[in-house]
């Protein structure tokens, strides 16, 4: 009871806000322009706080929806696919050798700060993330970048991106929310290349400002070049309790939420609120920490894997709302084949390998919140996981932290075992299989290092698209599989809830969720 007057406090405050934010971002010729109706505003609950919003130095889901309704890249994805479209560039030209992509720019667009978008902008914001501007922190430029070998202003509105070599998912990369977005020069210059605080794009709605662990409040920006968002003010509240979020659902408090599970969908379709549901492009696992003792031996994670009943474990946590992984990759993306498998179980072999090493402890870490692939929370799953492990003679210590000291927590390797997981950003394999090539601990949180894996890796890249390319990633799957270096646990639907009087809400196949075209009744 306390937490949901908790929750009533905040709404009442938040509302106080709006009220005061009327006057923000411009004169606005909508009809729904004033912030005394309660349609002009559309509150969007989930779990956990985003890590940052700039583009090139995040890489979490809870991020990506915030952004991507302040930046914009390049190019984009159709609404239902992964199918490239223009967006900041109108159109685009390839050289014959697959190595000189032109692009011709948008006019007239201006960031948000009132400053031009041209060609000098993209290659302001490509050479921040490539060397020897590149930081540590930028996780996501070798994904969107490691191709490019250098940027060119041919003109105010065309730009050059010259490559070291073909890549196959360069298009694919450039519409992504993580590294790919443009942001204003004038900000990152302002702020000292991190506008993690003070995010200045092109995008249809406009940061207002970021309360701690309470909100995120966006208002509508009317001199948006494209067409004018419906709503006015769009809110991300963060509500951890995965229960307490569906209470703001039901009663009102909350017009969409995400990191909902199959225990809690009757009480939300009971109390007359409408399910978004759909096939998720991820993968939910446990990862081995293979730089060190004991789990750099694969047959001890071979014997860690027998020892987990996955299909039962994922009928018992997901209830029909997550299928059991036999792959890393989703089934229906490119290079899936249905002759991979993971290690299976086999709690006696387990048992028997395990006591022939003298392994009796392991130290696992993992985090507390619901994430897109993993609606169970990953102190679930680690507490699940460590009863399977306790039947075959180990013993699991585990430490459980909020998402953003979690990541934290990860990059520092101090870990036997960590559980993860991975929305796929543009539905190309290679968003998937390169995970366990990257030197970004945050990214390869097995730490695996194998040098035919990452030679493959190479050649995918550089591959045209078909059935060739295709084999590489099955191949690269198979690797993955025999060294045991995750545990593939689960690929989860897309599960949201929102209110009946919310029209046109949608969540993306690649985690991000683009409010301009939402209103309410």
């Amino acid at each position: 009871m306390k937490r949901v007057k908790k929750i009533m406090a905040l709404a009442l405050s938040t509302a106080l806000v709006l009220v005061a934010l009327t006057g923000c971002g411009g004169g606005s010729t909508a009809s729904n322009s004033s912030a005394s109706k309660p349609n002009d505003t559309l509150v969007y609950a989930q779990g956990a706080e985003p890590r940052g919003l700039d583009p090139a130095l995040v890489d979490d889901g809870e991020s990506a929806k915030v952004m991507s309704n302040i930046y914009e890249g390049l190019l984009k994805y159709d609404k239902d696919s992964t199918k490239v479209e223009p967006s900041l560039a109108k159109s685009w030209d390839v050289s014959p050798d697959g190595l000189t992509y032109t692009f011709h720019l948008q006019q007239g667009v201006k960031f948000q700060d009132g400053t031009d978008f041209n060609a000098d902008a993209v290659k302001f914001n490509i050479d921040r993330q490539l060397p020897p501007q590149v930081t540590a922190d930028m996780g996501y430029a070798s994904f969107v970048y490691g191709s490019v070998k250098n940027v060119e202003v041919v003109d105010p509105n065309t730009v050059k991106i010259n490559l070291k070599s073909p890549s196959t998912p360069l298009l694919s990369n450039l519409a992504m929310i993580m590294g790919a977005p443009i942001v204003s020069p004038k900000a990152l210059k302002d702020n000292k290349n991190n506008v993690n605080q003070a995010p200045i794009g092109t995008g249809p709605y406009k940061f207002v400002k970021w309360e701690k662990d309470q909100d995120i409040v966006l208002v509508r920006n009317d001199d948006y070049w494209g067409t004018k968002a419906l709503t006015k003010n769009v809110i991300f509240k963060f509500i951890k309790d995965n229960s307490a979020r569906v209470v703001a659902l039901n009663n009102g408090e909350a017009d969409m939420i995400d990191g909902i599970d199959a225990t809690v969908v009757k009480q939300i379709t009971d109390a007359g609120n409408k399910i978004f549901q759909a096939p998720g492009m991820n993968i939910n696992y446990m990862a081995y920490n293979t730089s060190r003792k004991p789990f750099n031996d694969p047959k001890l994670r071979i014997a860690m894997s027998q020892a987990v009943n996955v299909p039962e474990l994922v009928k018992s946590l997901y209830q029909g709302y997550s299928e059991p992984a036999t792959s890393i990759m989703p089934t229906f993306m490119d290079g899936y084949d249905k002759s991979i498998s993971q290690v299976a179980y086999d709690p006696t072999a387990a048992a028997k390998t395990i006591k022939d090493a003298g392994l009796t402890t392991a130290h696992m870490i993992t985090y507390t919140n619901p994430r897109p692939y993993n609606a169970a929370t990953g102190q679930v799953l680690a507490e699940a996981i460590q009863g399977y492990l306790a039947k075959v003679g180990v013993t699991v210590k585990i430490d459980s932290y909020d998402w953003t000291t979690y990541k934290a927590k990860v990059k520092e390797g101090d870990y036997d075992i960590a559980f993860y997981g991975w929305t796929g950003d543009n539905g190309d394999p290679d968003n998937f299989m390169n995970l366990l090539a990257d030197k970004d601990p945050t990214m390869n949180i097995a730490l695996y290092n194998n040098d035919q894996f990452k030679s493959l890796i190479a050649k995918g890249l550089a591959t045209p698209a078909g059935d060739a390319r295709n084999a590489i990633y099955t191949q690269l799957e198979k690797i993955a599989a025999a060294d045991a270096v995750w545990l593939p646990i689960s690929h989860a639907q897309t599960l949201c809830a929102y209110r009946p009087n919310v029209q046109n809400f949608y969540y993306h196949m690649t985690g991000i969720t683009p409010f301009a075209g939402v209103s309410k009744k």
